[in-house]
C-alpha cells in the first residue's frame, strides 16, 4: 500500500480579488509527502471546485503545475495554486493519480478543503 500523505494550506487573495464585481481569488499551498518505500511520479489531478451556489467546476490535467515530479521515499514535494469563485466561500477536493516504480497506477484523494474570504462569517 502506498502511502502518501497531503496537506493543504488555502489563502484567502484580498489584493487580487475584486468583491464589487464578485471576482474572489485564494491560493493554496500543497505538500506531497511520499512515507511509502517506493518511488512514485504523480502523473494527473483531478478538482472539484465548488461554490457557495453549488455550481462545480471540474479540473483535470497531468501533473501539477506544468511538471510530474518524481518522490523518492521520504520525499517531500511543495506547490502553489490557486482558484477563482464569484462567492466569498465555497471548497475543493480531488484526487491525484500517482505511478509507482513498477507501472502501477494509483488515486489519493484530496479531502475537502475550505476557501473563505476575510470578508465571511460563519
Amino acid at each position: 500500500m502506498n502511502e502518501i500523505e497531503i496537506q493543504v494550506q488555502p489563502n484567502y487573495l484580498a489584493e487580487q480579488s475584486n468583491v464589487m464585481n464578485d471576482k474572489y481569488v485564494f491560493s493554496y499551498h500543497i505538500t506531497i509527502r511520499n512515507r511509502s518505500h517506493d518511488i512514485v511520479t504523480l502523473r494527473k489531478r483531478h478538482w472539484e471546485i465548488t461554490d457557495a451556489h453549488g455550481d462545480v467546476e471540474s479540473v483535470s490535467g497531468v501533473g501539477v503545475v506544468g511538471e510530474q515530479p518524481v518522490l523518492y521515499p521520504g520525499d517531500d514535494y511543495e506547490y502553489n495554486s490557486g482558484a477563482h469563485l464569484s462567492t466569498p466561500w465555497g471548497c475543493m477536493e480531488g484526487y491525484y493519480e500517482f505511478e509507482d516504480s513498477y507501472g502501477e497506477r494509483f488515486s489519493v484523494p484530496v479531502p475537502r478543503f475550505d476557501l473563505k474570504a476575510d470578508i465571511t462569517v460563519q
